[in-house]
């Protein structure tokens, strides 16, 4: 063995391609996406290097037509997952065995393999399955996903760096283990790098993971697997699980030997799982850590000051792109009333300009909802609001799943700060804006804060220093990423370490060694070179009589 002490390449953030006409990228892209399509395939769980599959199946079509099929995957179930656990089990000691720079290999090699050829496979799964266009699967897909394998090798070497000071005659030593178990990684449809990072971080700092995937988002789960595999990640140590989702997490939760849950989702799901790992918790070998972000309503908040054009381009931006299905996307927007009309007008010239349709055609700007459920729970709170007498559809507001499940770009002016559009987490293309008196700035910051439950992103736009730094005080716990002058969306590794508080989880920070943290368990060590030989201090010593 070596006793080289090796450095892992600096990171640096992969290059957005702008996939312009003519392009090399354009070009590839739409070949491998046309190969892709002619195929439905067949997904299997990935258990202990094995590929399981089962009687039953589920097919999956995008998003934007119907009648695309691009996969069927197996529906397992607790039977499945208690395999996967004995396996991620099985793998465990070798894994975590391994040297620092063996398990960093495999992931920086994943992110090479995706920086190059395997950049058209996940941006064209990410498209077919998720419904996104060319820029919005390049940013996740691509270069978040390439971002996060790449930064989280770089923070996980400075964490083993960090070592505690010593005493003359003394070396303390600071081991940062995997902790003892396994970690459920549970991930949410709207980010390809989100899923392949969720498991992939654990397993880095040597933990191995059951991986439950959205439903919504198999196909793309399939190829992350298949890339990990490929950059030569072990037997065992990601197991990919498919299935009913609380049976599968029911029968995860309740082992002695669960360690960690790393999850991303609705608010209320992650409760649950709390709740089960509370009830729990006399059950398990250790505390396991319970890492989650859970969603938001995310605001966009004006200073009397603020320049109306670059906000309205921030709230289109911000609001609209992958038809809101970000949790970080501006839900909710206060705006002085006197800037109001401005801004009204910019956004609906800008909105006039929006198409949508297929992301397959490179002119669409605003694509399909991720599925039925998300669809008519949008619809029906555009619905509410063409009802209500405090709310005015301003642009928007027309629904229609005969092709696939689309929801044009909704703007809605209403008069009740406290009304549901403004208050109640919608997770798709509805922006509702509050024109607020331009006198009361400060009643509008408590507003901001006081209205949800949420604390993810929110961003305060004003050209005046004074109202900036005030905001940023009066708002120190409505976001855990806050933005001046631009939109809520859009946070960077390296640059934006991501989460929120309050109902928004638990703020660990994707992206960040504050993540990467929570995966190890610190032991100390602490060697003498030259013990005492007797038992005796001091100042036992009498003083001569």
């Amino acid at each position: 063995m070596s006793n080289a002490r090796f450095s892992v390449p600096k990171p640096v953030n992969e290059p957005v391609l702008s996939y312009g006409p003519g392009s090399p990228e354009r070009a590839k892209f739409f070949a491998r996406l046309n190969a892709m399509k002619s195929k439905a395939v067949d997904i299997p769980m990935f258990i202990g290097g094995e590929e399981v599959r089962v009687g039953r199946k589920v097919e999956v079509r995008s998003p934007y037509d119907h009648g695309q099929l691009i996969a069927r995957y197996h529906d397992g179930g607790p039977a499945e997952a208690r395999k996967a656990i004995a396996a991620a089990l099985k793998a465990r000691r070798d894994w975590a065995a391994l040297p620092f720079a063996a398990r960093a290999a495999v992931f920086l090699k994943a992110a090479d393999l995706l920086a190059d050829d395997w950049r058209w496979t996940l941006n064209a799964a990410t498209m077919l399955n998720q419904s996104k266009n060319l820029h919005q699967a390049e940013i996740d897909a691509a270069c978040e996903l390439i971002d996060f394998l790449r930064f989280n090798a770089h923070y996980a070497e400075r964490i083993y760096a960090e070592q505690p000071g010593s005493s003359k005659g003394v070396w303390n030593r600071m081991d940062h283990r995997p902790l003892e178990g396994f970690v459920y990684a549970a991930t949410p449809f709207n980010f390809t790098a989100i899923a392949g990072n969720l498991p992939s971080a654990p397993a880095l700092m040597g933990n191995t993971v059951v991986w439950k995937p959205s439903a919504h988002a198999m196909y793309s789960a399939c190829w992350i697997m298949r890339l990990f595999e490929e950059a030569g990640l072990p037997p065992g140590v990601i197991n990919l699980v498919s299935g009913d989702a609380a049976a599968i997490t029911q029968a995860v939760l309740s082992h002695p030997d669960l360690a960690g849950v790393h999850y991303t989702g609705s608010t209320a799901v992650f409760r649950s799982m709390w709740t089960a790992v509370g009830a729990n918790i006399a059950n398990y070998r250790s505390y396991p850590r319970l890492v989650g972000e859970t969603g938001g309503k995310d605001f966009v908040l004006a200073h009397p000051s603020a320049d109306p054009e670059a906000l309205a381009a921030a709230l289109v931006r911000g609001a609209f792109e992958y038809q809101g299905q970000k949790c970080s996307a501006a839900s909710r927007a206060y705006v002085p009333a006197e800037l109001w009309p401005k801004v009204k007008k910019s956004m609906k010239d800008m909105l006039a300009r929006v198409e949508m349709g297929s992301p397959e055609d490179p002119g669409n700007f605003i694509n399909a909802m991720i599925g039925r459920a998300a669809f008519d729970k949008v619809k029906g709170y555009i619905a509410a609001a063409k009802r209500s007498k405090a709310e005015k559809i301003v642009a928007g507001g027309t629904c229609d799943d005969s092709v696939g499940f689309f929801i044009s770009p909704t703007l809605i002016e209403t008069s009740d700060p406290k009304s549901a559009t403004m208050c109640e987490e919608i997770f798709g293309p509805v922006l509702a804006v509050y024109p607020y008196p331009s006198s009361k700035w400060r009643e509008t910051l408590k507003l901001v804060d006081e209205s949800s439950p949420y604390a993810l992103t929110g961003a305060v736009f004003a050209q005046d220093r004074r109202a900036l730094v005030e905001a940023e005080r009066a708002l120190v716990n409505a976001a855990g990423n806050l933005y001046l002058n631009d939109k809520p969306t859009g946070a960077v590794v390296g640059q934006q370490p991501f989460g929120g508080g309050r109902a928004s989880g638990t703020n660990d920070k994707a992206g960040s060694y504050l993540n990467l943290l929570r995966w190890v368990s610190p032991r100390v060590i602490k060697e003498t070179f030259d013990p005492p030989k007797d038992f005796r201090y001091p100042f036992l010593v009498r003083d001569p009589v």
